[in-house]
């Protein structure tokens, strides 16, 4: 991509750039934000480092690139983390100079900024990539500081400090010093103080004065003057004021990358006036504008609601003569159906945590995207859009339409969302309205991974193995943002296989989850106080034609007490046998997984060959199904009106569709809620049936029917 990176002088900035030229992206441009006043130095700002912007000018002929400069005209206005467009705030004069950079370089796709561990600084550029249609490009977020910061004195960064800010820097000795001669200090007062080594908290600030990219010249600070800003006597704060510089020159001067603001731009500047821009949102769609369209196609909602603060709504369109609208269609009718069951009970998308798309055919991945985004906006979840993950099934084939969507609700505004949508090195971005993990209820639901490395935003070659590491990783990466480790914290991961995958790479991937789980290196620093739940499930497809996506559910404990329990259930008696394994944490949640093998069908349903199942052995599965969900419950203290979701896979192959299966579980659970008084059975099933080509407890997934609950009363 071709990329426009904001630089504020600093090493951070600097070094961010030449990661992007590791990672085959082309900087093309800079950008930066100064004060409106020359002779000030340092403004009130948690966003810009302004001080040293007198010699930023020189970059331009040093890299031999055009310079966009913006004076900074607004204020720290809308002091929330997560930003929301607000006119004379100083984010927005980041936006009117990005979106001039632009206008004059069509061709720039791509911004670069040096954020290291600041979600305020982070969320700010986000929000204006995203308005403005640009990638954000965040390659030192969430490295370890000790490491970057030998890495910048390795790779020919030379940066002097220009302001010092913290106990144990002190103005007068550190201030004009170079960076690569202070490390070993700034590495022993990080042990005696903690402060941020690489001074992302503001213990001091850069300025570079030469770097690899600084391919023309080198930048000589020839006189300055040092300020003393507050002469505290614990940590005295002071900055360098640039008086004189100049540029020794290298070689000709060479331009550092192509543009298409003409030739002739070596040390280009320009400065970016005129007033905030208003932003063009994407319209969003509503139930209401597409209320036609939802009661036009037989839709069907099921909802797992108790009296607890978590419900799930599924909603899928019957099809059973499988006239084909399109996913376009399917998509807007069923997510305004949701909205419209939303809107009923006084919720909107602001309360949902997590939603599974499933679609009928992953080639519409790309169009099913585009109804989304109209739908869920993180105009309307201003507190984080929720998590997804997203596969494909054969809806088609059983009767479905070509959308099945489910949302997990909550009935408050309490969820803590980690939406990075920056490429970085630390975990795949979610560039859009899904975010990579959402916290309720000390419940931690976290987003569908893929095999992707991180910066390239491409799957990891190597095979299936190779991509369920790399998601793992991923994973990990993720759940280190909430102090957890899927080590340690996991409850239920769920493994979607491609259907291309042999039975034997299946068995690799599911020896590759043992093996992570049982790890005793000290590589994982966390101790494993129970085995998580393992499902497999064989989807045709998987989003960019991943062969393995994985999809965590972990418990984060506000006290770290986990008072686990785990138990694996299998019996011997030949009167019953029951398949299942269930996760418990003592009086709060309890995760369960029946398995139907054929083997137990058989015996469930003696004299009947498993190949056959009809209805009424179907009816059968269905009472036993209750009963051990009943069971589950009850051995772990909990109700029905506790469930946050109630799932059944079954596979596509049993000879009767979608509304067929439906109908009977319907009825047996109907009859059960009569007889015991546990629930009351509305209209809407409180289970969802979800097709799949099969599933189960290990890669061979020979389930007939897999069960998945999830009770809690957090």
């Amino acid at each position: 991509m071709k990329v426009v990176a904001l630089v504020s002088g600093g090493k951070d900035s600097c070094y961010a750039m030449m990661r992007c030229i590791d990672y085959g992206h082309e900087i093309v441009a800079l950008a930066n934000l100064m004060p409106l006043d020359d002779s000030v130095d340092e403004l009130d700002s948690y966003m810009y480092q302004t001080v040293g912007h007198q010699i930023v000018v020189g970059y331009a002929e040093c890299m031999g690139l055009p310079l966009f400069r913006r004076r900074i005209r607004g204020s720290t206005r809308h002091q929330h983390l997560n930003y929301k467009m607000t006119s004379g705030d100083e984010v927005e004069d980041m936006f009117v100079l990005l979106n001039e950079v632009k206008k004059q370089i069509p061709s720039i796709t791509a911004v670069s900024s040096g954020a290291i561990a600041s979600d305020y600084q982070r969320l700010r550029v986000e929000s204006v990539c995203s308005r403005l249609g640009l990638v954000s490009l965040a390659y030192l977020w969430k490295q370890d500081q000790t490491l970057l910061l030998e890495e910048m004195i390795e790779r020919g960064i030379i940066a002097i400090t220009i302001k010092v800010a913290a106990m144990g820097l002190n103005p007068a000795k550190h201030l004009g010093r170079e960076l690569a001669d202070l490390i070993p200090y700034l590495l022993q007062i990080k042990e005696l103080c903690g402060i941020n080594v690489c001074g992302e908290g503001g213990e001091y600030e850069t300025l570079t004065l030469d770097c690899p990219l600084f391919k023309n010249a080198r930048i000589f600070l020839d006189k300055f003057e040092v300020i003393l800003h507050s002469p505290d006597n614990i940590a005295p704060v002071g900055f360098l004021h640039p008086l004189a510089f100049h540029l020794q020159h290298k070689m000709e001067p060479l331009s550092s990358g192509s543009c298409d603001i003409g030739s002739g731009n070596v040390g280009y500047v320009c400065e970016v006036q005129g007033d905030s821009t208003p932003d063009h949102m994407v319209q969003s769609l509503s139930a209401c504008s597409q209320l036609g369209n939802c009661t036009t196609k037989n839709l069907n909602l099921c909802i797992s609601r108790g009296s607890r603060d978590k419900f799930s709504i599924g909603c899928w369109i019957q099809n059973v003569s499988k006239t084909l609208d399109g996913l376009q269609e399917d998509l807007i009718s069923v997510l305004g159906k949701i909205e419209l069951k939303l809107n009923e009970d006084g919720f909107d998308w602001l309360n949902v945590i997590y939603i599974h798309l499933y679609i009928s055919n992953m080639k519409d991945f790309t169009l099913a995207n585009e109804v989304y985004v109209k739908f869920i906006t993180e105009k309307k979840c201003f507190l984080g859009v929720p998590s997804r993950s997203t596969i494909e099934l054969p809806l088609v084939q059983v009767g479905l339409g070509n959308a099945f969507v489910e949302v997990l609700v909550a009935n408050d505004h309490s969820k803590r969302v980690l939406h990075v949508q920056s490429i970085s090195c630390w975990a795949p971005s979610c560039i859009g309205p899904y975010s990579q993990a959402t916290l309720h209820g000390e419940v931690l639901h976290m987003a569908g991974q893929l095999g992707l490395d991180p910066p390239t935003m491409t799957l990891c070659s190597g095979g299936p193995a190779i991509e369920i590491e790399q998601a793992l990783l991923n994973s990990e990466a993720i759940a280190n943002c909430f102090n957890s480790s899927l080590v340690s914290c996991a409850i239920l991961l769920t493994v979607y296989c491609a259907a291309s995958l042999t039975f034997c790479e299946r068995t690799e991937i599911q020896h590759k989850m043992e093996s992570f789980f049982d790890d005793d290196s000290d590589s994982i620093d966390v101790k494993r106080v129970a085995s998580p739940i393992f499902l497999y499930i064989l989807a045709p497809a998987l989003p960019k034609g991943a062969l393995v996506e994985v999809k965590p559910v972990l418990y984060i404990p506000e006290n770290g007490d986990y008072g686990i329990g785990n138990n694996l259930l299998g019996s011997d008696s030949k009167e019953m046998v029951w398949d299942f394994q269930t996760y418990t944490i003592s009086g709060k949640i309890c995760a369960a997984l029946v398995s139907i093998t054929k083997d137990v069908a058989a015996k469930i349903c003696p004299n009947t060959e498993p190949e056959l199942i009809s209805g009424d052995h179907i009816r059968v599965i269905a009472k036993f199904c209750v009963f051990l969900v009943n069971k589950v419950l009850l051995d772990n203290y909990l109700f029905w009106g506790d469930l946050m979701h109630l799932k059944f896979y079954y596979t596509a192959y049993l000879s009767m569709t979608a509304e067929t299966l439906n109908l009977i579980f319907y009825e047996v659970f109907a009859a059960f809620a009569e007889d015991s008084k546990s629930f009351e059975m509305g209209k809407e099933p409180i289970f969802s049936l979800i097709p799949v080509l099969s599933s189960g407890r290990s890669a061979s997934m020979e389930d007939i029917i897999t069960c998945e609950l999830f009770a809690s009363k957090l």
